[in-house]
C-alpha cells in the first residue's frame, strides 16, 4: 500500500518536474495570511471577503498549477490573439463597462464583476516578451516597434482613467526593454517627459539641470548627435508646458491623490484623511502590533474599505513593525525567485515573461506600501496576493502560472513553431 501511494505521489508530481516549489508555497501562503487580514479587518462588520479572497485564492491557485503544466512557449504562435483579444475588452469597458468613484473601469458577466485593465497587464506582458524575443530593444527600431505596440493598451487604460495600472504598465515596459538589452540612455529619454513635466511647474531649477541631463543623454545615446540633443531640448520644453494641460484632463479624485500625501492635513476629512488613518494605523502598531483583530483603527473603521488598498495597514497596526518587515521579506524572497526563473530560462521568451511578472509584482508593492506610510501618492493599485480584489488576485495567480511554466519547462527540449 505504502509503495502505491508513493508511485501516486511520483505519477501526480511528474507533471510539475521543474515546478519552483518556494515560490509556489511562498505565495500560497502570502494569500493565506492576507484573507486572514482581510478577515480581521470585517469582523465587527461580518463582512465574507475573507472568506471570497481564499475562495478566489485557491481557483487561483489551481489555475497557476494547470498553466505551469503547458509549454509557455507556445504562446509565441498566440500573441497576437492575445494582444487583439486585450484592446477588445478594453474597448468594452468604454461601451458597456460600470462606473464608479469617476472611473469606467468594470464589466459585469453573469454577476460577477471583473476589471479587464488587471488582465491587460498579462496581455502586454505575453505580447511584449514575444515581440521583444523575436526582435531585441538594441536598436531603435526594436525599441520604438515595442513600445507602439504597447501604446495602445496603454492609452486605453489610461481613458478609463486608471492612472494606477497604466503606471504599472509604463514599469512592465521600461524593465522589460532594459531586460531586452535596451541601451539605459534610451529608457533615461523615454521618462523625460514625466521629469519634465512635473520639475517645470513645481521647481525649475531642477527643470534645468534636468533638461541639460537629458541633452546629454541625447548627445551621447543617439545618432545624428546635433538634432538629437535639439530634439530633447525641444521634448523637455514640450513636455513641461503640456504638464499643465494634463493636469486639467484629471480628475478632481486624481489630482487629490497625487499631491495629498505631500500635506494630508490640507483636507484632512476628505482627499487626505485614507492617509491620515493608514499612518495613525501603522504607527500606533509599534514594534509587536496591538494583536490580531485588537487594532483599533482596523475594528472601527476609521480606514474605509480597508481590506483593498490599505490592506497593509493593518498589518502594521495589529502585527506591529515585526509584522510588516516579515511581509516585505516574503516579498522579497518572491522576486528572488522571479530573477531566479528569468536567469535560468532556456530562452528570451521566457526570461522576459518572467521579468514583466517580476516588473508588474515588484513595482505594485512597492507603491501600495509607500502609499500606505505617505512615501507616494495614493494610485489604488493593491497589494499582489493580500489586497482584496478577484481580478487582481487571479491575474497574479495567472502571472505566477506563466512563471511557474518557464520554470517547469526550463530544461525541456524548445517548442519548435
Amino acid at each position: 500500500m505504502r509503495r502505491r501511494a508513493a508511485i501516486r505521489r511520483l505519477h501526480f508530481l511528474s507533471a510539475w518536474p521543474g515546478l519552483d516549489w518556494s515560490l509556489m508555497c511562498l505565495v500560497a501562503g502570502l494569500t493565506a495570511f492576507g484573507g486572514l487580514m482581510i478577515y480581521s479587518t470585517e469582523i465587527a462588520d461580518n463582512l465574507s471577503h475573507g472568506w471570497q479572497h481564499w475562495l478566489f485564492g485557491g481557483v487561483g491557485l489551481f489555475i497557476a498549477f494547470a498553466i505551469a503544466t503547458l509549454r509557455y512557449d507556445r504562446l509565441l504562435q498566440w500573441h497576437w490573439v492575445i494582444y487583439g483579444l486585450t484592446n477588445l475588452s478594453l474597448i468594452a469597458v468604454m461601451v458597456i463597462g460600470s462606473s464608479a468613484k469617476g472611473a469606467q473601469r468594470w464589466i459585469s458577466i453573469g454577476g460577477i464583476t471583473i476589471q479587464p485593465s488587471e488582465f491587460a497587464k498579462i496581455g502586454v506582458i505575453i505580447t511584449l516578451a514575444a515581440v521583444l524575443h523575436l526582435r531585441p530593444a538594441k536598436t531603435l527600431t526594436g525599441m520604438f516597434r515595442a513600445l507602439a505596440i504597447t501604446s495602445v493598451p496603454w492609452g486605453l487604460v489610461f481613458l478609463q482613467p486608471d492612472l494606477g495600472t497604466s503606471l504599472a504598465f509604463g514599469a512592465i515596459v521600461m524593465a522589460m526593454l532594459f531586460w531586452s538589452q535596451a541601451n539605459p540612455g534610451w529608457l533615461l529619454l523615454l521618462a523625460s517627459p514625466v521629469g519634465s513635466a512635473l520639475l517645470f511647474n513645481v521647481y525649475f531649477p531642477g527643470w534645468l539641470l534636468w533638461s541639460i541631463a537629458i541633452v546629454v543623454t541625447a548627445w551621447t545615446t543617439l545618432p545624428w548627435k546635433i538634432p538629437a540633443a535639439l530634439g530633447a531640448l525641444g521634448l523637455c520644453v514640450g513636455s513641461g508646458k503640456l504638464g499643465s494641460v494634463f493636469w486639467n484632463i484629471l480628475k478632481d479624485y486624481q489630482k487629490d491623490r497625487l499631491i495629498l500625501f505631500l500635506d494630508p492635513e490640507q483636507d484632512p476629512l476628505g482627499g487626505g484623511y485614507h492617509l491620515i488613518q493608514s499612518r495613525i494605523a501603522i504607527g500606533a502598531g509599534e514594534l509587536w502590533g496591538r494583536g490580531f483583530s485588537q487594532g483599533t483603527q482596523t475594528q472601527l473603521n476609521f480606514i474605509p474599505e480597508q481590506h483593498t488598498d490599505f490592506i497593509f495597514s493593518a498589518v502594521g497596526e495589529e502585527l506591529g513593525f515585526v509584522g510588516c518587515i516579515a511581509v516585505l521579506i516574503v516579498f522579497w524572497l518572491i522576486c528572488l525567485r522571479l530573477v531566479a526563473i528569468a536567469l535560468s530560462s532556456k530562452d528570451n521568451f521566457g526570461s522576459l515573461l518572467a521579468i514583466g511578472v517580476l516588473a508588474m509584482v515588484a513595482f505594485q508593492t512597492v507603491v501600495n506600501i509607500s502609499m500606505t506610510v505617505g512615501l507616494a501618492p495614493i494610485t489604488g493599485l493593491p497589494l499582489p496576493w493580500m489586497s482584496y480584489g478577484r481580478s487582481s488576485l487571479l491575474t497574479n495567480f495567472i502571472a505566477l502560472g506563466l512563471v511557474e511554466s518557464v520554470a517547469n519547462f526550463r530544461h525541456r527540449k524548445s517548442f519548435q513553431a
